[in-house]
């Protein structure tokens, strides 16, 4: 039985896509079909908000680990285009409820459009098909060919790349993957620009800025291990004049120091992500205590004094 007509299908705009991420896209437009399609959840001061379970989420996007799914609404409630509050009134109510924040830029079309990462366009600037589309070739790319720089009229002309037989008018043929140097780059400008995001810095694509974010993922460790990390280190530092100053490329993915930041990050992910107030993480859940440097010694018996 075939997937694609068993499901509902999630549908994803690319241009949203190219705004805030894809994982970000696919979330928020299921948060705007709860808010737009159903009449769940409810009003506050004319605002309609929605709540869901982790696991009801979850089973929306069986694709996800739970920590994806936590790490792409932390991202998007950072980006400013979801809100997250609390609105019971009880303090033992702890439910999160979610609305958009449809005002955002980075939802507006007109704004988006002009900066779209697309380049498949005809000379008037209007998105065609992508089979009516002839893509240039850079004569200065390092990267590997995997675009023909003219598609064929003939549906049936194999290529060197592939002996599939191509069908369709004005078809492009099946495009090669591209060498592990340029994954490996593209990845690393992904975590750049999450890293600026969170952290609302402007480091430039350079040699410098990728270099320790390349060789980590060269080493196996993935977009979303990088990502959770420049998360926890910013909830751990972001309000410490001098610590910020470590939120940096060079920093946060050196060698010796990223394996144990990721140990930590993976057990603040755990514990749900607490916030930082007062230098302290703000829950008790075996992982996360609070310090004891303020300890009264005095008052412990001396048998039992470490």
């Amino acid at each position: 039985m075939s997937l694609l007509m068993t499901s509902r299908p999630i549908v994803i705009n690319p241009d949203l896509a190219y705004s805030i991420g894809l994982n970000e896209a696919i979330a928020l437009q299921q948060i705007n079909y709860w808010l737009q399609e159903t009449k769940s959840g409810m009003e506050s001061d004319g605002v309609r908000w929605i709540y869901n379970t982790t696991e009801q989420w979850l089973e929306q996007f069986p694709f996800w680990s739970e920590s994806t799914l936590k790490r792409t609404f932390t991202r998007l409630k950072t980006l400013g285009v979801l809100k997250i509050e609390q609105l019971n009134k009880s303090q033992r109510d702890m439910t999160n409820f979610y609305t958009i924040n449809y005002e955002s830029e980075l939802l507006d079309e007109v704004k988006v459009t002009e900066s779209k990462r697309s380049k498949c366009t005809v000379p008037s600037g209007q998105n065609d098909t992508m089979e009516e589309v002839k893509v240039k070739r850079s004569i200065r790319s390092k990267r590997t060919d995997v675009i023909r720089s003219k598609c064929t009229d003939d549906p049936t002309e194999n290529t060197t790349e592939s002996t599939t037989e191509i069908t369709g008018k004005d078809s492009c043929p099946v495009a090669v993957q591209p060498d592990r140097d340029v994954l490996i780059t593209d990845q690393a400008k992904q975590v750049l620009v999450h890293l600026n995001q969170v952290t609302n810095s402007r480091y430039q694509v350079s040699t410098t800025s990728l270099q320790n974010i390349r060789a980590r993922i060269g080493e196996g460790f993935t977009v979303d291990e990088l990502s959770l990390v420049v998360d926890y280190c910013n909830a751990k530092w972001g309000d410490d004049l001098k610590m910020s100053d470590y939120l940096r490329p060079q920093t946060l993915f050196q060698p010796s120091k990223f394996p144990g930041y990721l140990k930590s990050a993976n057990n603040w992910d755990k514990a749900g992500r607490p916030e930082r107030v007062n230098g302290e993480w703000a829950r008790e859940d075996g992982i996360f205590k609070p310090s004891f440097k303020n300890t009264d010694y005095s008052a412990i018996p001396p048998g039992f004094r470490g």
